[in-house]
């Protein structure tokens, strides 16, 4: 393809992930996925540069933009490699015509900021922008530390978790020997730091309340050595279905699945009332701490959408205490850098119920906030997480 080609290629997906952002369709990635499926014709060069130029506008556009030409004529402005490409040429963007509208990089809405921790603000918004790193987590099943940093070679173990290692690159962890016998995972440091704040322990019993694919999990399983009772339950089949063949690629026969049915959770979990020493609550979020790895979710935030997560994560934090035995541990965790989803959300639970206290943090990282602590990219190099540990009162 010619690189004119390439940007049309980019300013078409691009408007495919605008309205995917305002009707709550699928992820940047399975749109870019999908339209390169079907054109068969794009070689690796193609593909790489493709992608390029959509993350390019998404990461320039704190908001959703009303076009992608407007967006990508916006950043051909600044741009002159940009610019010669609206050419007019076969397969490529139409030349610029006078007046047509043109869209520049903007910030994030005044509403998001606002609701911002102020640890977020203080760090600069510009650390949400950034790009990831490439964290590991060791699985205690199969290995330790030290020998998959001999194995690996160039990654270096990340201060402030037990298993953690972070490679200096992104690679295909898939093809490597490492991943495919369950010695590794691909794990964010914070989802590691929170896992290790859980505090599992062999012979426990464990709840995953929502467990995805069960990253936090798989690190559960490691920390409880094979031994006790570790349920991991989600409302979305699909989800779940994938932690089997992780769990057993780890040596984590032991875990326990559960699908839940949203709103009548209980009738799947009325056997565990008030008898699970842990019970750990990764809730959905607006997934604000996440930005790095997903900045079009960016483009999804609205007043109402937030408002609702909001709700539903009170309702599962109402659902997980009542599983918690007396001297047992809650822990509520959201990927989200905003105060009323973090702290807000722990001072509310904590008004409602009584007999509840903030845990001893077994963690140097984050920073207070509230009942709890956060991880943030600048000051911690992971993804942005709020965690807290809660104690049931004997």
């Amino acid at each position: 393809m010619m690189p004119a080609a390439r940007l049309q290629a980019a300013i078409d997906i691009v408007e495919l992930v605008i309205a995917a952002a305002r009707d709550n369709g699928p992820a940047a990635d399975t749109i870019i996925a999908n339209w390169l499926k079907t054109r068969r014709f794009a070689g690796s060069g193609d593909r790489r540069a493709i992608r390029e130029h959509v993350y390019q506008v998404i990461r320039a556009f704190g908001q959703r933009p009303a076009s992608a030409r407007a967006a990508f004529l916006g950043l051909a402005e600044a741009d002159e490699a940009i610019s010669a490409l609206f050419d007019g040429s076969v397969y490529g963007p139409a030349e610029k015509h006078s007046g047509e509208p043109v869209e520049h990089p903007s910030a994030l809405a005044g509403w998001i900021v606002d609701r911002l921790s102020p640890l977020v603000i203080g760090d600069g918004l510009e650390s949400l922008a950034g790009r990831a790193p490439l964290d590991l987590r060791v699985n205690a099943l199969k290995a330790t530390r030290e020998t998959v940093l001999d194995e690996l070679g160039d990654a270096i173990p990340i201060a402030g978790t037990r298993f953690g290692i972070r490679l200096p690159d992104n690679r295909a962890i898939e093809k490597m020997s490492a991943y495919l016998e369950g010695r590794i995972e691909v794990q964010d440091a914070g989802s590691q730091i929170i896992s290790e704040l859980c505090c599992a322990k062999p012979g426990e019993i464990a709840v995953d309340l929502c467990a995805g694919a069960g990253g936090k999990t798989l690190a559960l399983a490691g920390a409880m050595e094979g031994r006790g009772q570790l349920i991991a339950c989600d409302a979305v089949r699909s989800r779940l279905s994938q932690l089997e063949p992780r769990a057993k690629r780890a040596g984590a026969d032991f875990v326990e699945t559960r699908l839940l049915d949203m709103g009548r959770e209980m009738s799947a979990l009325d056997d565990l009332t008030e008898k699970a020493d842990l019970v750990l609550i990764d809730a959905p979020c607006s997934g604000t701490g996440t930005w790095r790895r997903n900045p079009e979710a960016r483009w999804r935030m609205t007043g109402d959408r937030l408002e609702a997560t909001l709700a539903s994560q009170s309702r599962l934090l109402d659902i997980g205490a009542g599983l918690v035995r007396p001297g047992g541990h809650l822990v509520y965790a959201v990927c989200s850098l905003m105060s009323d989803e973090g702290e807000g959300q722990m001072a509310r639970f904590l008004s409602r119920h009584s007999g509840w206290f903030p845990a001893k943090r077994e963690t140097s990282a984050g920073r207070a906030a509230g009942a709890g602590l956060l991880l943030t990219p600048r000051h911690d190099e992971t993804d942005g997480f709020f965690v807290a540990r809660l104690e049931k009162a004997c």
